[in-house]
């Protein structure tokens, strides 16, 4: 029985993992992160939970990375750490994985397996041959894998190509000689299934920002994904053909851009790059900054633009920033307030709502037809989006022929079995996420997340006295201290109300004192009568900490 299991990114935009399982042999597609929700405070990064892998240690014997975005290679170090196998993937995401693995401070000894479009890997008893596709990154590929119970395609992320300046192509013509050889099932990319036609193309998008950079008199700051290349490139000869020098300012785009002119991907001569320290005496009008931040991340370097707080660049009139890049889900509220402080400083700020400034490395609805056309498979599996975009591109499959019985919509942790008897979901394994919170791995759960909750919505009150052992008389108290809860002269009253809710607890619990006050007992009381007090007097509902000691 051939099973495909889903551990990551079928329920949800990254978290990207997936399961290939036959007998004694697990092949793991990526291992990617998922930035935190907004319930999810003070969390850093979410990783797929392996346990399902930690269980059958035995059986796994590769880790395939389809391209090197976070959200396919982010929990790498967390993977390998635990399960040290093979890691296969391009020149460029290897590298990248590499640097991510040195700057995590961890380096397995573990062997990279480098391979190119066209390359094929036998791990028995499967066959992966490597596709080469279009995405907002160089290095990505899509895969034909071969199984003892029929082939299967995996697209990775992909759109299909528009011109001939793309770097890495869509391989239209092997899509089409796998769909010649008879496919079992497409496992295809669904991130971008509600946008109807095609995606814009480079040549277009290269237009559009020639144009806005043209037109401007002042600096312009361009923020983009750091790892799309292709962009990069773009923006670069823009700057080249207009006569501005080009910056690049923070340490993940630095990064990319050193192994990108490494591998020959990315060209700009050596003195047409400036250093962000070497910007100040130069106009603006022979500056072009390339950075990162086009999430809102609180950190990058344009948020510090945005606040003031950066070195070497002060947001002024005159200046341009174009946000080249689509909003995740979640950063919603994060990049909306970097824009209007960019506006506050007096900068004029382009972004995807207002122009047509960023072209998605995902596949429309035609690509994503033209995809299931070509492959031609018996069934189709929906991956990589939220729970509607699974439902809707497996709606888009039946609408091209494919059986609605064929098309098989899972979520995180479902079963897809492959037999004689066909194709089918075949129950679950367990799934789940990890949170990260500084080196905290998976230490944070429900209830922490539950008190961090309360704390930012209805603060704390502490509550400290000092009891007599043996008589349970309060020797010091009952003091009141408040975080986030503000006692002040017009709620004055509520400390008064809650040292006799106090004194009250105290004394019922001293009537029936026999052998020594029992403080757990004291503690939950309080906190019960607390929690009831401030709710019925002023409808919040503080987190309560008793602190009591004994002499």
């Amino acid at each position: 029985m051939l099973k495909i299991i889903p551990l990551g990114g079928l329920g949800e935009i990254g978290l990207n993992m997936m399961v290939i399982e036959y007998e004694d042999t697990i092949l793991v597609i990526d291992a990617g992160i998922m930035f935190p929700e907004e319930y999810m405070l003070g969390i850093d990064i979410v990783i797929p939970d392996m346990v399902y892998l930690r269980e059958n240690l035995n059986k796994v014997k590769g880790l395939i990375i389809t391209h090197a975005h976070e959200d396919h290679i982010g929990a790498v170090p967390y993977f390998l750490k635990e399960i040290p196998v093979p890691v296969y993937g391009s020149e460029f995401t290897l590298k990248v994985v590499k640097n991510k693995l040195d700057s995590f401070g961890f380096f397995p000894n573990v062997s990279f397996c480098q391979v190119n479009y066209g390359d094929s890997v036998s791990i028995d008893p499967f066959k992966i041959e490597f596709i080469c596709v279009t995405h907002s990154i160089v290095g990505g590929f899509a895969m034909e894998i071969t199984t003892p119970v029929g082939k299967i395609v995996h697209t990775g992320d992909f759109r299909m190509c528009h011109s001939a300046e793309e770097l890495n192509p869509t391989d239209v013509s092997r899509f089409a000689k796998c769909g010649e050889k008879g496919i079992l099932a497409l496992l295809s990319d669904s991130t971008n299934v509600e946008k109807e036609g095609y995606t814009m193309s480079n040549q277009v998008l290269r237009e559009n920002l020639d144009n806005y950079v043209a037109a401007s008199e002042g600096r312009v700051i361009v923020a983009l994904f750091a790892s799309n290349v292709t962009r990069i490139q773009h923006l670069v000869d823009i700057a080249l053909k207009i006569g501005r020098k080009v910056v690049f300012d923070g340490r993940s785009i630095l990064q990319t851009i050193a192994v990108a002119i490494e591998l020959g991907y990315l060209k700009c001569p050596k003195d047409k790059i400036l250093d962000i320290k070497e910007i100040k005496n130069i106009p603006g009008s022979q500056i072009l900054i390339i950075t990162t931040g086009s999430q809102g991340e609180p950190l990058s370097a344009l948020a510090r633009m945005a606040m003031g707080q950066h070195r070497q660049v002060k947001i002024k009139r005159g200046d341009r920033v174009i946000l080249s890049s689509k909003d995740i889900p979640g950063n919603e509220k994060s990049i909306a307030n970097i824009i209007n402080n960019l506006y506050k400083r007096g900068a004029d700020v382009v972004y995807n709502k207002v122009a047509d400034v960023h072209s998605s490395g995902h596949a429309h609805q035609e690509e994503l037809k033209l995809m299931i056309s070509l492959t031609k498979p018996e069934y189709f599996i929906p991956i990589h989006g939220e729970y509607r975009h699974l439902v809707v591109h497996a709606r888009l499959a039946e609408k091209l022929g494919i059986a609605k019985e064929k098309s098989l919509v899972v979520e995180d942790g479902g079963v897809i079995a492959f037999d004689e008897n066909g194709g089918r979901v075949a129950g679950r394994v367990n799934v789940g996420k990890i949170l990260v919170d500084g080196k905290g791995i998976g230490d944070v759960g429900r209830s922490v997340l539950k008190e961090r909750h309360q704390l930012s919505e209805h603060g704390l009150v502490i509550v400290s006295m000092v009891l007599d052992e043996e008589t349970g008389d309060i020797i010091s108290g009952p003091d009141l201290i408040s975080k986030g809860f503000v006692f002040n002269a017009a709620t004055g009253y509520l400390v008064d109300d809650a040292q006799c809710v106090i004194l009250e607890v105290v004394e019922d619990l001293r009537q029936g004192l026999l052998v020594g006050m029992n403080t757990e007992i004291l503690r939950n009381r309080l906190t019960k009568a607390l929690k009831e007090y401030f709710s019925f007097a002023i409808k919040r509902k503080p987190m309560i900490l008793p602190v009591i000691t004994q002499v």
